[in-house]
């Protein structure tokens, strides 16, 4: 068990967040007398998400903390013997009573890795029973989570890394759990921070936001602040009243843009005053409530002078409405020369934020060459995936018994790979991934500079390759329940994902019609596969 203080340990999936027919299945195995009998599954997917050449490994700790916590309550089994047959055999139930993960073994990609089709993510060894009932929650903590970090990871290729990124899809989200696991793993692909709260406390995504419309236009300017007194940023002096010191920099600030000094909404800028007599450090004007260039953009500049005048900063605009492109690139000239006007340099670089539906298109004309907008909220786009809602998981029976299984089918792509396997990264030179390789276990480990014979997707006959590095992939994480090592922070598995990226040719990275990497399979694997395929025993 998590100890009860762990803050993530209240994410944890349950045991009964699964499909009937894995109790079925259990129930058959133990009438049976197989319950106890050794078997290995593989968690994988069978094609690379939104057209693609790769994804993005993510969930293991979700995966890790359910496992450790894995037990069935007495309400549990209560309930398991309602849905049942009537006449289950007691001694069922009490076997299920008794059940834990602690002689489960799980070896995985670490999170933030590079994955490939048909590739395990997790392997999951253990008492056949046992194992059977891991695959629904498993599927579940696996998929979405790599489906968002990849979709994230494409957003971030997209944005380039200078454009910062925030997450902001809660209230778009499929429920509370899908809302949680997007601004997690969207953070885990790439993006910088999200708006959700319990992100940041269970997961520790750094979280960002300010205002909404609603608080804008809750104020009609009539309104008169408690304490309408702002001390000096450098704490020395009297302090000075904002929102009459704002109302005078408004006459200067209308002027200068040929504005009268009527039109700009009152109430708009009492908000920004409000909001600035809170955040003085870090104001951020919402432009986009009544009219941009009559009213928002004039009432920004007037707080955000008055604020500068006693040693403040303001942090930046928003934007949520209209081109968001080119309004960008019109509010920074209008920034550049109120800078020179007023003579305040930091009002040049002042951050111009958008949002409004982005999605891939929209993206990538927001980072083009040029672009004023330096922050970027997506919501939908991120946290729904709408290019594919689903990565399409599958966990498979592989090994039982020490002894190869698989799944022959007439359709070919639903074919699985038998046998207990490893799994290798084949590297140039350079670094960069070349194919990855699956061998059974017992096979040699390949080595660098090593001439090897593979057999790709569908060859009729095995090609060589020589790579210059070899890089193992799956790691032992749990062995017989226990943890074999501390498992990477959130923030080192988003710099995994990042270099791992980083290393990818641009041929397999590029979003459109990209070039497909290949996974291989050894000369003894492929001829355990044809003989399986034959009828012949291993």
């Amino acid at each position: 068990m998590r100890p009860p203080q762990d803050p993530e340990a209240r994410a944890a999936a349950r045991p009964l967040l699964t499909d009937l027919y894995q109790a079925t299945m259990a129930l058959g195995y133990w009438r049976a007398g197989r319950a106890r009998d050794a078997a290995e599954f593989e968690l994988f997917f069978r094609r690379c998400p939104f057209g693609g050449a790769f994804a993005l490994a993510a969930g293991l700790r979700d995966c890790v903390r359910f496992l450790r916590a894995f037990r069935l309550r007495d309400a549990d089994v209560q309930f398991l013997a309602s849905v049942l047959p009537p006449d289950t055999d007691p001694a069922f139930f009490e076997h299920l009573r008794a059940l834990d993960c602690s002689e489960v073994t799980v070896r995985a990609l670490p999170e933030g890795s590079l994955a490939f089709p048909g590739v395990p993510l997790l392997q999951v060894s253990g008492p056949l029973l046992v194992v059977q009932l891991l695959e629904t929650p498993l599927l579940c903590l696996v998929s979405y989570a790599s489906l968002v970090a990849t979709n994230a990871a494409r957003l971030r290729l997209i944005a380039g890394p200078e454009k910062r990124l925030l997450e902001m899809g809660l209230r778009r989200a499929q429920g509370p759990d899908g809302g949680l696991t997007a601004s997690t793993y969207s953070y885990l692909g790439g993006f910088d921070s999200s708006s959700n709260v319990l992100a940041g406390q269970l997961r520790g995504v750094p979280v960002a936001g300010t205002l909404a419309h609603s608080f804008v236009t809750s104020f009609s300017g009539s309104e008169v602040p408690p304490d309408p007194m702002l001390a000096p940023a450098a704490g020395e002096g009297p302090g000075v009243d904002l929102a009459a010191k704002a109302q005078v920099w408004l006459e200067q600030v209308c002027a200068h843009l040929g504005l009268g000094v009527q039109e700009p909404h009152p109430g708009e800028r009492a908000a920004f005053v409000a909001y600035a007599l809170a955040f003085p450090r870090a104001f951020q004007g919402l432009l986009d409530s009544y009219s941009v260039w009559r009213s928002g953009l004039p009432n920004f500049l007037a707080v955000a002078l008055a604020l500068g005048e006693l040693g403040y900063r303001a942090a930046g605009v928003r934007l949520d409405s209209g081109d968001l492109l080119q309004q960008a690139q019109e509010i920074r000239k209008v920034f550049r020369a109120a800078a020179a006007r007023f003579q305040v340099p930091w009002l040049e670089s002042v951050l111009i934020v958008v949002s409004n539906n982005i999605d891939e298109e929209a993206l990538a004309r927001l980072a083009q060459e040029g672009s004023e907008v330096n922050v970027i909220g997506i919501g939908t786009s991120v946290v729904t995936c709408p290019q594919q809602p689903s990565l399409g998981g599958v966990y498979k029976l592989v090994a039982v018994g020490g002894q190869p299984r698989m799944k022959l089918t007439e359709d070919p792509e639903k074919q699985t790979l038998p046998g207990s396997k490893a799994a290798f990264r084949l590297l140039g030179s350079d670094g960069s991934p070349l194919m990855d390789m699956l061998q059974l276990a017992e096979e040699p480990v390949p080595q660098a500079g090593q001439e090897l014979r593979v057999w790709p997707p569908g060859a009729r006959e095995p090609c060589t390759v020589r790579p210059a590095q070899v890089e193992p992939l799956l790691r032992l994480c749990l062995q017989q329940g226990q943890l074999c090592e501390p498992l990477p922070s959130l923030a080192e598995s988003r710099a995994l994902a990042q270099l791992s990226l980083s290393r990818l040719s641009p041929e397999h990275r590029r979003l459109q019609s990209p070039a497909q990497y290949q996974v291989v399979l050894s000369e003894r694997l492929q001829a355990l596969v044809n003989s399986l395929c034959a009828g012949q025993s291993p």
